[in-house]
């Protein structure tokens, strides 16, 4: 089985310097692809000199800073090209645990996307402010009643994919960035009876970088949250 890991990266050398290494030592069916939107600090030449090392890893350059919606969507459409079984999603700030990832390579053998939740079993998040933390838990809660999606933890960004479940959700049909994205293609799995199943990770906040999160991404979501539930009612089956 092969497994592609999906980190798209504005600004996150010194991250990808350690997490690169560390995701490629858990696994040897494992590869990683980095989609590099021009970062000013020289991410994407670090992701090239990483290609050079190990021919399990490879990069996407992209022109200038598109988003991370886009970022994964280019990832997704290598990895049905490239033939991968399983894909995972996570952020490069090792926010998201790679030690988490042989937890999602046992439980995707059961279902057809795993779900890293914040909010399974408790709130599992480190070093967030209380107006932060309340924000997402409110975030989750609107999600919820928008859109009827019964998870915990909707808008995470550690998740794991059969390769089916891409190709039946239609990358190029996402029209949400940022953190709507990720409730986005969720939403769409789930409509279309996908086995989805949620196992808590414990997040913590970026340890070196700046968090991506903006008053854009947080305006996104109010309105497309409930944007996308209508578009799906009253679309035809074809264009979901």
């Amino acid at each position: 089985m092969k497994y592609l890991v999906i980190i798209p990266t504005y600004n996150e050398r010194e991250n990808i310097e350690r997490l690169v290494p560390q995701t490629l030592s858990i696994s040897e069916e494992i590869h990683i692809l980095i989609v590099d939107d021009n970062s000013p600090d020289g991410t994407g030449e670090l992701a090239d000199r990483l290609t050079a090392k190990d021919g399990r890893v490879n990069v996407i350059h992209r022109e200038k800073k598109l988003g991370m919606g886009k970022a994964y969507i280019g990832g997704f459409k290598y990895a049905i090209k490239a033939g991968y079984d399983y894909i995972i999603q996570m952020d490069a700030d090792f926010s998201h645990d790679p030690k988490c990832i042989p937890v999602f390579m046992e439980k995707i053998k059961e279902y057809d996307l795993v779900i890293g939740s914040r909010y399974c079993g408790g709130i599992r998040i480190i070093n967030w402010s209380f107006f932060r933390l309340t924000l997402s838990l409110f975030a989750c809660k609107y999600v919820k009643f928008f859109t009827g999606l019964p998870f915990h933890d909707c808008l995470g960004g550690f998740k794991c994919y059969r390769r089916d479940v891409l190709e039946s959700v239609s990358p190029d049909k996402i029209v949400s960035d940022g953190y709507v994205f990720q409730m986005e293609i969720l939403y769409k799995a789930y409509k279309r009876g996908y086995r989805i199943c949620e196992i808590p990770i414990v997040f913590a906040d970026r340890g070196f970088g700046e968090s991506k999160m903006s008053r854009g991404v947080i305006f996104e979501a109010l309105y497309k949250v409930p944007l996308i539930r209508f578009r799906y009612l009253f679309s035809n089956s074809s264009d979901r």
